[in-house]
């Protein structure tokens, strides 16, 4: 509302001026009238065509008729005096012509300091501006930090016991929290606390929101700021901003500072491709005094965050800076486990859905992925007005989260569904063939995404490391579409490409990378991950031609003995996978166990059809029943709401009833009073009644 009524007052002044101007600059206040010679206006009055002359300094007006008037300007006292003479005074002697002589008027005194108002509105207009940079009510607010503070109490409070999946970083952690709440136990055995923290992981792995409960576990003030809030179009803002914040924290010390994506900031300095950013390493130069340099900042422990600590500059990493580097991973299952339990608080989960298999069911899900689950999955309970969430919807949840929306209303040929059905068929037969691989989750050929179905498979455990057999398997896992295609088909399509992309950069990597071939050994000819990290104009090989042909010749080698046995696989298994495609196109989508029941012949594709519809009509039934529940709770609750309320007018209008009849009975009793009493007067006016009578 403030921001609105300053507004409208801006637009307020902005139109009063205006309208000044046009009011000083049209002074003859818009009447029509003609400018015409001086040897015309003598001519008029020569002829006695005009009845009344205004005379204003240089400027003669005459008015012809009622409507028309004409004006003139003499700038010579001659010829003024001409006119006056000869032809304005005897006729007004005659009483020919009337001679009117307006009062003296303020307007040319305005108009003279017109510029003056204009110029000083100017000046308050650019000095509200200044007052009101940033919105926070300070001039010049460029060189201010904008970094937020919360303290205790302010909100809720974020605490350890609130971070799920983190036991070792906590434990870093709580060494800070120590100092800040008993520093002289530390001092004592002479003993430094880190100076900085620098919290290193993937995006969504909880950096920032365990920073929040280390400054909510000890209870200070926190300040958080975002590394590009530091840079700035204007040379050296941002090291204004650097030393603004660290002396804020430096009145509110003991704190914590917490500087989120500070790789926006802290980039290595020097030369690589279009020069250095003069700005940016003034801000980093910056806080790197403040971090470590003559002052003294005791009391104020920096936490940031980054997923590139490989852009970092070297002198903000070293001790005495960011002593310390905690890696905030991806959670394995049993950190899994504790963190859908941490988010599944305030949602009703059915009896079948168990955080212990939900977390074996979402490898490589980080912190933040698995809160995005759980609410997909809510909001597909709540679409389709459940009361529970079940463990259809987290997959639903999860494969949405993983592949997209399906799309089931696009239209597609039966040549297509069949490709896309022996393809998918193909992924999978070839995955369950082969020893050691990740059983197979769901095959669907429902498009979604980019994707016109996708294969998925589950890991039974955490891996942390790959192996070569492993990676041939991958392999042979992509190729397994095309090859189905090219066996059943007699043609193959494009639906392969991702495949063969993904196919080739396992192989390249096995070759390069990791030392996989045996003809050219275990040397790294892999290219730098990154085209830009601030030292590098560009990547450049660090192998000759030569050896880059006997790597193709590799890749091209493994890839192909990878097809030559995808190609006997299926050969051997077409019965497996005629199977699964069939049923496939009846049902479109399978789960890990009929995928299992169709592979061992346990039932064929028309049993399967049945099963899936007869599962689905039970679902639709539950959900149709859980939906009535939900409808009819409502209606009882709109009912009892209904009802209090009218309770409550009744209630309301009886006491209101109540009220105006305790009003009329005072009336009334006081009316009666009144009645009662005898009529009498004032003592004045008795004493003269009584003299009268006496009289």
């Amino acid at each position: 509302m403030k921001k609105f009524a300053k507004n409208i007052s801006i637009y307020l002044l902005i139109f009063v001026l205006i309208l000044t101007v046009a009011v000083f600059y049209n002074p003859n206040g818009g009447g029509s009238m003609k400018q015409v010679k001086y040897s015309t206006m003598a001519q008029y009055l020569e002829q006695g065509k005009v009845s009344a002359v205004t005379i204003k300094d240089t400027k003669i007006t005459a008015k012809l008729s009622k409507d028309k008037s004409v004006f003139t300007y003499v700038n010579d006292t001659v010829m003024m005096n001409h006119l006056q003479e000869t032809y304005i005074y005897p006729q007004m002697q005659e009483d020919k012509l009337t001679v009117e002589a307006p009062p003296p008027s303020k307007g040319g005194v305005l108009l003279s300091i017109l510029p003056t108002i204009i110029m000083v509105l100017a000046l308050g207009f650019l000095f509200y501006m200044m007052m009101n940079q940033g919105g926070n009510g300070k001039a010049f607010a460029f060189g201010k930090s904008k970094a937020r503070m919360y303290k205790k109490g302010e909100g809720r409070d974020i605490t350890f016991d609130d971070v799920a999946g983190l036991d070792e970083e906590k434990e870093e952690l709580e060494e800070v929290v120590d100092f800040l709440k008993d520093p002289r136990k530390y001092n004592e055995v002479g003993a430094r606390i880190p100076k900085g923290i620098l919290l290193v992981g993937p995006p969504g792995t909880g950096k920032t929101y365990v920073s929040k409960a280390t400054a909510g576990e000890a209870g200070v003030p926190f300040f958080t700021i975002s590394g590009s809030d530091f840079v700035e179009m204007f040379v050296g803002v941002g090291a204004s901003r650097v030393r603004d914040l660290f002396d804020q924290a430096k009145k509110n010390a003991p704190c914590i500072v917490f500087i989120d994506e500070i790789d926006a900031v802290g980039r290595k300095r020097g030369a690589g491709l279009g020069g250095g950013n003069d700005e940016r390493e003034q801000t980093l130069n910056q806080l790197l005094v403040e971090m470590d340099g003559f002052g003294e900042n005791s009391g104020i422990i920096i936490l940031a965050a980054t997923n590139r600590p490989d852009v970092l500059d070297p002198a903000l990493l070293r001790p005495g800076r960011f002593d310390r580097q905690i890696v905030i991973g991806i959670p394995d299952i049993k950190g899994r486990e504790e963190i859908i339990k941490v988010h599944a608080k305030n949602k009703p989960l059915s009896e079948e859905v168990s955080p212990k298999i939900l977390a074996r069911r979402t490898p490589g899900f980080t912190p933040a992925d698995l809160e995005n689950l759980l609410n997909e999955a809510a909001l597909i309970t709540a679409r389709r007005n459940g009361r529970k969430i079940r463990m259809a919807e987290i997959e639903e949840a999860a494969t949405k989260v993983m592949a997209g929306p399906a799309k089931k209303s696009r239209v597609i040929s039966d040549e297509e569904r069949k490709l896309t059905a022996y393809h998918e068929a193909g992924h999978a037969v070839v995955m369950r063939s082969l020893p050691k691989s990740d059983p197979v989750h769901q095959i669907t050929i429902i498009p979604r995404g980019s994707a016109g179905g996708f294969t998925m498979s589950l890991p039974e455990k955490d891996k942390a490391y790959e192996t070569k057999k492993g990676m041939i398997n991958a392999i042979k896992h992509l190729l397994g579409g095309r090859v189905a295609e090219q066996l059943t088909l007699d043609d193959i399509s494009t639906g392969a490409s991702n495949d063969i992309m993904r196919a080739t950069e396992i192989a390249r990597g096995m070759v390069t990378k990791y030392g996989f071939s045996e003809k050219i050994g275990p040397v790294n000819y892999s290219d730098s991950d990154e085209i830009f990290l601030g030292k590098d104009f560009s990547t450049r090989k660090n192998f000759s031609e030569g050896v880059a042909s006997e790597i193709d010749h590799e890749v091209k080698a493994i890839i192909e003995a990878a097809y030559e046995d995808t190609v006997k696989i299926l050969t051997e298994n077409m019965d497996k996978l005629e199977r699964v495609a069939q049923a496939l196109l009846e049902v479109e989508t399978l789960d890990g166990e009929q995928f299992e029941a169709l592979y061992t012949g346990e039932i064929d594709a028309e049993g399967m059809a049945q099963q899936v519809r007869e599962k689905d009509a039970e679902i639709q039934r539950i959900n149709e029943e859980e939906a009535a529940e939900f409808a009819r709770i409502r209606k009882e609750e709109e009912e009892r709401l209904a009802a209090e309320l009218a309770k409550y007018d009744e209630d309301y209008m009886a006491e209101e009833d109540a009220d105006a009849n305790a009003d009329a009975d005072a009336d009334k009793a006081e009316a009666d009073v009144e009645a009662e009493a005898p009529l009498s007067l004032p003592e004045e006016e008795s004493e003269e009644t009584e003299t009268e009578e006496e009289k």
